[in-house]
């Protein structure tokens, strides 16, 4: 086989795949970029609507070669495969250390209405979330820990911005996201569903071990976790069934957030799956 011919850096695809790196080009072009091999195949794999969510894939020769059955899949499903140098790859995935792979994928957020329909059992509440990696790891956690789904308030960072979308490394694909939801919104839904409101907070009156010891996280819950530096306002506390803290054993002042988070959500499916079996339904 010849060499495959390379699309030019200044072609109209490569231009219109280029801005959306901008927010306000991804909202008008319910766009977003996603750059990497996981998150292409499984791109790939997700639908929304009945129509694939990828678009179009760039990939330099070599990466489409070393991740042939990723390009054939793609393909499979009529997605565009175009060929680009590496200078085109990093301009695109804007990393680093390219791995030679960039999706252009439709917007997949699901309407909060559709999140409480579902009649979940456990969900990651993202207020005042400004850390687009925070985010993305958050969101990862959230689907490795079985969550049914993952809100983040109209205060948070946008769900695309191109690091959420990497540190999720894929699992903004997995589970139901719900954006720009007002957090009292969210707290109401939730709770008429049915689900006990959690915020975690490092100053929380209640401690996550005795919470677990005393048997009352087997139900469905959410946890509301804040922003990085400030946590969570008294309003939104206000609003929460319990303010509970992750209990420091040791000499550390406080835990990030995606870490908490991780410990938080954890406990909760250990707990209901302990309650009985409710997170049996859930996606892994």
């Amino acid at each position: 086989m010849g060499t495959p011919e390379l699309i030019s850096p200044r072609s109209a695809r490569v231009a219109a795949a280029r801005r959306l790196a901008r927010r306000n080009f991804r909202g008008k072009e319910r766009r977003f970029i996603a750059e990497g091999p996981q998150a292409v195949r499984e791109a790939v794999r997700h639908s929304g609507d009945g129509e694939p969510t990828l678009i179009e894939v760039f990939a330099t020769p070599e990466a489409a070669e070393r991740h042939a059955g990723i390009v054939a899949a793609a393909r499979a499903a009529g997605v565009r495969v175009l060929f680009a140098d590496d200078d085109t790859i990093a301009d695109l995935s804007q990393t680093v250390t390219p791995q030679g792979l960039v999706g252009v994928c439709r917007f997949l957020d699901s309407p909060f209405e559709e999140i409480l329909a579902a009649r979940p059992k456990l969900v990651a509440v993202l207020a005042n979330v400004r850390d687009p990696g925070n985010a993305g790891t958050v969101l990862r956690c959230a689907d490795a820990a079985g969550a049914d789904a993952v809100v983040l308030t109209d205060a948070s960072v946008d769900l695309y911005n191109p690091k959420s979308v990497r540190a999720s490394v894929g699992s903004i694909f997995h589970l139901p996201v719900a954006v720009g939801v007002p957090v009292e919104r969210v707290v109401a839904g939730l709770k008429g569903v049915g689900v006990r409101i959690l915020a975690a907070d490092g100053a929380g009156a209640d401690d996550l071990d005795a919470e677990l010891d005393a048997g009352t996280m087997g139900g469905p819950s959410a946890w509301v976790f804040g922003n990085e530096a400030w946590g969570l306002p008294e309003e939104t506390r206000a609003l929460a069934d319990a303010v509970v803290r992750v209990p420091i054993h040791g000499k550390a002042e406080s835990l990030n957030l995606a870490t908490a988070a991780a410990v938080c959500l954890y406990a909760s499916a250990r707990a209901q799956r302990t309650a009985g079996g409710c997170r049996s339904g859930a996606a892994g």
